[in-house]
């Protein structure tokens, strides 16, 4: 039985909710009239904060974090060590392993990981802007910090293989972290060990 709604107004802010990942009809619901109930300049301030980052946020064009400038706070920090490049899944792992405060590097940011059952392919990845990173000179080690998935580990392995001729060093993180976790989500003592803990990586670990 569908839900009738006193306003339509109301059913269409409900509707919007709805789509986010996670949120049910019901959140939605309480969610819109939570806004509803507060000032007006309150909403507006939550309506413009995300219409400005819709329309404003910028992603690194080193590192594809996101970022309010063209390089990201992380890229153009001198006191970062660029010679170690982190290779992650999304912009969460970048901040779950910065939360860690166990890597100094900077990241690479792959917008996703090969997954042919979804349509994922290494051309819809940020993987030939990372090989042209290393080729550029300067990079001593590649960490691929993935997460122990199927895909991560096929991602793993073809980023492996683009690297191959390269003369840079190739580490993944430690396997503390259980097979299929994803890295957004793992605690900050074991990611911060399973980055200290890396192991040089040959196409089969």
């Amino acid at each position: 039985m569908n839900q009738q709604y006193p306003s339509a107004l109301l059913e269409k802010a409900v509707n919007e909710f709805a789509k986010l990942p996670g949120i049910g009809r019901k959140t939605a619901m309480r969610l819109v009239l939570h806004l509803l109930r507060q000032d007006e300049t309150t909403v507006e301030s939550f309506a413009h904060a995300l219409t400005t980052l819709k329309h404003e946020v910028k992603y690194c064009k080193v590192c594809h974090n996101i970022s309010d400038t063209d390089v990201c706070r992380l890229c153009s920090n001198p006191q970062r060590d660029a010679s170690t490049i982190c290779v992650v899944e999304n912009i969460q792992d970048v901040m779950a392993v910065e939360n860690t405060q166990q890597f100094r590097g900077l990241y690479h940011v792959l917008g996703g990981v090969i997954s042919p059952m979804d349509g994922i392919g290494p051309s819809d990845l940020e993987i030939e802007s990372l090989v042209k990173r290393v080729e550029a000179g300067g990079v001593k080690e590649v960490i691929l910090a993935l997460s122990s998935t199927m895909e991560g580990d096929t991602t793993n392995f073809y980023i492996f293989r683009k690297l191959a001729k390269c003369n840079v060093k190739l580490s993944i993180i430690a396997r503390g972290i259980s097979i299929g976790d994803e890295l957004e989500y793992t605690d900050e003592v074991t990611l911060g060990r399973s980055i200290v803990n890396r192991t040089p990586f040959n196409g089969t670990n």
